[in-house]
């Protein structure tokens, strides 16, 4: 049992850079003070000590803001961070070493009885707001984006985003990025995923242009393979004015 407490405290100063010392962190977390007390009804709604189960959750529930149902099953290490407004189901399944930040919930979508929370693979990490709901798995190490809904499968080490959600392809976003640096400017915080029509337009003209630099680059490499003289459109790249852009922008 000491050995799991000693895990659950290392596990804070790994992903919580303001824990200073073990005290404060028996103390003055509600994330470790919502792990130890699940741990607690859990066993005892195994033992089929039900109602007992759920009056120390909901202790727990009103000593640190967080809702654990003692029928989830929790795995090792779980760090919980602020977690105020978390919200775990009774057939909830979390893998080791996952991280909840504040407001998210493991729900279900159905009163049927059987198998109807979220199941999370290993090292998950889910933001502030998501909600992840229904008989779903997440994959090890996936990512879900803070405030997403998520209703369907992430695979493992996909991350997911917006409402739906929907996986982050990220090869594309890598492409769009690298062209947005050689114009002068990176689309840092700009999320394809935003309803802003003028972010969508901006993201359709950096796809644009990377599809049309890989068409032109193939077409010079041919023309240079066949003998024609490609020196100048060479120059005429090399003498792209990322600066001209950059006071266009501003």
């Amino acid at each position: 049992m000491f050995d799991r407490l000693r895990e659950d405290i290392d596990s804070v100063f790994h992903r919580d850079p303001a824990a200073r010392n073990a005290w404060e962190v028996i103390t003055c977390y509600p994330g470790f003070h919502a792990i130890v007390i699940h741990r607690v009804s859990h066993r005892l709604w195994l033992m089929g000590f039900k109602w007992l189960a759920r009056f120390i959750s909901h202790i727990g529930r009103w000593l640190t803001g967080i809702e654990i149902h003692p029928g989830a099953r929790i795995g090792r290490r779980l760090f919980i961070d602020h977690g105020m407004g978390v919200v775990i189901g009774e057939t909830a399944e979390i893998g080791d070493d996952c991280t909840l930040y504040h407001g998210v919930t493991l729900g279900g979508t159905t009163w049927n009885k059987g198998k109807r929370h979220p199941t999370l693979g290993k090292g998950v990490v889910i933001g502030a707001g998501a909600k992840v709901l229904g008989p779903i798995t997440i994959g090890d190490g996936a990512k879900i984006g803070s405030n997403a809904v998520v209703v369907k499968d992430v695979p493992p080490g996909a991350t997911a985003v917006g409402i739906p959600a929907r996986l982050v392809d990220d090869s594309r976003k890598d492409a769009r990025e690298r062209q947005a640096e050689q114009m002068g400017f990176s689309a840092y915080a700009i999320s394809e995923d935003m309803d802003d029509p003028i972010v969508k337009a901006i993201h359709g003209l950096l796809d644009h242009t990377v599809v049309t630099d890989q068409r032109l680059n193939k077409i010079i490499e041919a023309l240079d393979r066949l003998g024609a003289r490609v020196d100048e459109l060479k120059a005429l790249e090399d003498k792209f004015d990322a600066a001209y852009l950059n006071k266009i922008v501003d």
